[in-house]
């Protein structure tokens, strides 16, 4: 029970270790995005944070397995070269009994990676998606950063000097008219207004001029103005679950969708990935200690993505109309790679260092 608890304690923090460095990684360049949208008018400051958190779960279901895979194979290549691997097999300890060791994190990862994929990662994308509806709703009013031009869809320009309260100062407003002419409008300042009685929003435009005008016409007409009103689009707030990952496991379970199934499948597949790569780790981990702890990591994470390809690749073969049997395939075909290395360790631990001497004579010959 000793050993167990410390070779558990061993494999969960080295998971921890890498997961959170890939975490780190990963938050990073999203964030990176999210402020950016929120530089440019797109995304409000104060919803970059939220947006990031509900994505979190989503990031970790991902990088749970590979942490766990890698956990494995830094605390087993320690304990290998640290010479621990031989006290344990010189005082009874198999390589089967140490594999049962290694479940023990594994489960729990694995656990954990399922309650992620079937509840909280839906969960947090369905909140994204109405966080962003949200702000893709925002009038024109609350889009505007001042001192930035903001560009439209519908080809209007605007340009606001500053923001006081729920009024723009010194505004500059660029848009078509009903002719097909170029509208320049300048105000002191510009509010929203709102006539129930119609249920249309307006940008009010206060103290200021129009200019009408073509490029290259001496013709243009200036008007001064007290108020000056332009009509807002209207936003639509019913916020739609647009991605699929994003639909509670529930809603998956009644759908006869074949993008839906394939979804549903995948949820399942990721706990059992923890599990394939956890059987897997255990025999790629043990290395000479004259070979150095990270001796077999490259190859190890080249496996690793080679499995989450074909993956990926069989999700979506089946989105397309493929039996989901391919997706557990994938699982079924590096289960009987990891059981070939338990059961034929030596021979191929034999052949991997008869290649690296080989590669080793070859290079030396190379550079001399």
């Amino acid at each position: 029970m000793i050993i167990f608890r410390y070779i558990t304690r061993e494999v969960l923090a080295s998971t921890l270790a890498v997961t959170a460095v890939l975490m780190l990684i990963i938050t990073s360049a999203r964030l990176i995005k999210y402020l950016s949208d929120a530089a440019a008018g797109k995304l409000e400051a104060g919803a970059v944070l939220l947006v990031l958190f509900y994505r979190m779960p989503g990031f970790l279901e991902l990088l749970l397995p590979l942490g766990l895979f890698l956990g494995i194979l830094l605390a087993y290549g320690r304990l290998c070269l640290d010479s621990e691997m031989v006290v344990l097999r010189a005082t009874g300890f198999s390589d089967h009994r140490l594999l049962r060791y290694a479940y023990g994190p594994s489960v729990f990862i694995g656990l954990l990676v399922m309650l992620l994929s079937l509840w909280l990662t839906p969960l947090g994308l369905q909140k994204a998606e109405q966080l962003l509806a949200a702000q893709d709703a925002r009038s024109e009013l609350e889009l505007v950063t001042p001192g930035r031009f903001l560009s439209q869809s519908s080809g209007q320009v605007t340009y606001a000097e500053a923001v006081a309260g729920d009024q723009l100062k010194q505004v500059f407003l660029s848009r078509r008219g009903d002719d097909g002419r170029p509208n320049i409008l300048i105000a002191e300042a510009a509010e929203r207004r709102l006539f129930p009685e119609a249920q249309q929003r307006f940008l009010v435009l206060l103290n200021g001029y129009r200019y009408d005008g073509r490029p290259g016409e001496k013709e243009i007409t200036r008007i001064r103005y007290s108020e000056y009103g332009v009509q807002l689009e209207e936003p639509e707030l019913a916020a739609e679950i647009r991605e699929i990952d994003a639909k509670p496991t529930a809603m998956l379970l009644a759908s006869d969708n074949v993008r839906d199934r394939a979804a549903l499948h995948w949820r399942f597949a990721l706990p059992a990935l923890v599990l394939v790569v956890a059987l897997l780790a255990v025999p790629l981990s043990y290395t000479n200690p004259r070979q150095g702890r990270f001796a077999k990591l490259i190859p190890s994470i080249l496996l690793y993505l080679l499995y989450m390809a074909f993956l990926t690749t069989a999700r979506s073969n089946v989105e397309s109309g493929a039996s989901p049997l391919q997706l557990w395939s994938v699982h079924l075909l590096f289960l009987g790679v990891a059981v070939n290395l338990l059961y034929l360790g030596d021979y191929w631990r034999r052949a991997y260092g008869f290649l690296i001497s080989l590669w080793r004579r070859v290079f030396n010959k190379a550079i001399a």
